[in-house]
């Protein structure tokens, strides 16, 4: 087990089985020692879509535990193309978008869940640069999508 996988048993967390594509996609695509993430949206324990509208079906920190569990799905799809996470030398680039009433102000708090994670696991390595994005709707009216770029060693 990788030493990011440990981090994440420490924090009572576990990489869940990687996604299949909800479309004609694949879910990474690496081009020398970047790797582009497709976005993933998140799903609750019972594997039923994390639906609702921020601001007005769910609160900031469902918003956050539905980003967090995009981060990973994205960690899923990451080790499936690379084999192991401690691979990883810098997260570049995430792309938030979260599905806000046209009112709510709270994007980049909601994004905060998968960063944070990030973060957590990668230390300075997982610091990227980012945009959290309120949008009018996401596939199926799941609550978050993120998607992500990650440099690893050969």
């Amino acid at each position: 087990m990788s030493q990011v996988e440990d981090k994440l048993k420490e924090m009572g967390l576990t990489i869940p089985e990687p996604p299949p594509p909800g479309g004609n996609y694949i879910p990474a695509r690496r081009t020398g020692n970047v790797v582009f993430l497709s976005g993933v949206t998140p799903s609750r324990p019972d594997g039923t879509p994390f639906a609702g509208k921020l601001g007005r079906d769910l609160t900031v920190e469902e918003g956050y535990a539905a980003a967090q569990n995009c981060a990973l799905k994205l960690l899923a799809n990451l080790r499936k193309e690379i084999g192991d996470l401690d691979k990883v030398t810098q997260v570049i680039k995430l792309l938030g978008m979260v599905n806000s009433d046209p009112d709510f102000t709270q994007p980049p708090a909601v994004v905060n869940g998968c960063s944070d994670l990030l973060v957590n696991v990668f230390g300075d390595a997982g610091r990227h640069a980012r945009s959290a994005v309120g949008l009018a709707t996401l596939p199926g009216g799941v609550a978050v999508e993120v998607e992500m770029i990650v440099e690893v060693a050969d």
